[in-house]
């Protein structure tokens, strides 16, 4: 258990940007991702907004024959993929010793009609082969794989909004202990109608924005994209003179058993406290926290308040942000992309903003980093992801 791991490269497609330097600099500039669904008709519902990606084209990162045989989740898993191993001039050292780890919520294809009412209606003619396949979420890593040749170990974590940290968490100990020098690792998620409408039969979608930590916030959005990072050995990274952008130097995870959708304020604790024994930090040494923030009343209150019980009085003063309220809850990629956050973080000394942020909630006491990035520098990060059913994991991230 002694190699350390590393972040060699990094890919992200969001509704701010294709690529993280787009990316990034309209996350520091605030700018929002959210606007009207296009993909589905809306109009039977009480809500219209997401963060849909409106300009990807799959030609630009893999050939049209092929691109047509993949779900929009593979597509862009596929296309943060090849960004990331560009990113980190990967070559062709990816094949036996690289794991691919890739974490969603629902299969990929956001226009398969589940309904077995309507399959039986129309006799199963109207279901072509490829939407028989994409029902399985586990096409997603095994499409990353074949399209670049992995051979290693594949993997999906289904853990919902958050498997980035989970997908993150493993190949970290798959590198630590020596079984593989590399991994791809992250998340990805198409925006969906059966997810778009069983947030909002939770009544915990906003109207048009979301608005972190703030008062009157009225729930989260949701978003689609990928976010996919390079993860090594330090020594591998370091026999073919690779740059680093952090090492993750522990995670810890905790399960609430305690409900469905409301998080458990101990819960989220308890994750934060395992992450920082794993990593031999200590509260005091974070100087950023990514907040899983979604924007819901019992999310925000729960987190803050887990981060001061964490933190005590550094808990009050450690910025907090959630890029959330710029490219909406991308649910499986969320944590793999608030992870590339992290990184670009500490790389530049910037903190990304919470935007939409208005009114301070007292339970809140957290600085939100309000709508303006902040110059900082960070040499570690926390970045928080929490899931459905109480399932909580949080990456310690820090500079090397």
């Amino acid at each position: 258990m002694d190699n350390r791991v590393v972040v060699t490269g990094l890919g992200v497609v969001s509704s701010i940007g294709i690529g993280t330097d787009v990316f990034w600099q309209n996350l520091i500039a605030g700018k929002s991702g959210i606007n009207k669904v296009s993909m589905f008709d809306t109009s039977k519902y009480n809500r219209h907004f997401a963060g849909e990606i409106r300009d990807f084209d799959p030609s630009r990162f893999m050939p049209k024959k092929l691109s047509k045989h993949f779900g929009r989740a593979s597509q862009f898993a596929i296309a943060a993929t090849k960004m990331a191993l560009d990113d980190a001039e990967f070559g062709d050292n990816r094949k036996h010793r690289t794991a691919v780890i890739i974490g969603t919520t629902l299969p990929e294809d956001s226009e398969i009609d589940y309904s077995s009412r309507n399959a039986i209606e129309k006799r199963y003619k109207g279901l072509e082969t490829k939407s028989i396949l994409n029902v399985l979420p586990i096409s997603i890593v095994r499409n990353v794989g074949y399209y670049f040749g992995v051979k290693g170990m594949s993997l999906l974590v289904p853990n919902a909004c958050g498997a980035g940290n989970f997908a993150l968490g493993y190949g970290y100990d798959l590198i630590k202990k020596g079984e593989i020098e590399t991994a791809i690792v992250g998340g990805t998620e198409s925006l969906s109608r059966i997810g778009f409408q069983g947030f909002q039969r939770l009544y915990a979608m906003a109207p048009e924005k979301c608005a972190p930590f703030d008062k009157n916030r009225k729930g989260m959005l949701l978003g689609e994209g990928a976010g996919i990072l390079i993860l090594e050995s330090a020594e591998h990274a370091e026999r073919r003179n690779a740059k680093m952008y952090c090492e993750i130097s522990g995670y810890g995870m905790s399960s609430d058993a305690y409900n469905m959708t409301i998080p458990k304020r101990e819960g989220v604790a308890k994750a934060m406290k395992k992450a920082l024994e794993d990593s031999g930090l200590s509260g005091a040494d974070i100087d950023y926290i990514s907040a899983h923030g979604t924007g819901t009343v019992a999310n925000d209150k729960n987190e803050s308040q887990a981060i001061i019980d964490v933190f005590g009085e550094h808990g009050k003063k450690v910025p907090v942000s959630s890029i959330k309220s710029m490219i909406g809850h991308t649910m499986g990629a969320a944590s793999a992309i608030e992870a590339i956050s992290c990184c670009l973080a500490m790389r530049d000394g910037v903190i990304p903003p919470t935007v939409n942020f208005e009114t301070p909630d007292p339970e809140c006491g957290i600085d939100c980093v309000p709508n303006s990035a902040r110059k900082q520098e960070v040499d570690a990060a926390i970045n928080n992801g929490f899931a459905f059913g109480g399932n909580n994991c949080c990456v310690v991230l820090q500079a090397i």
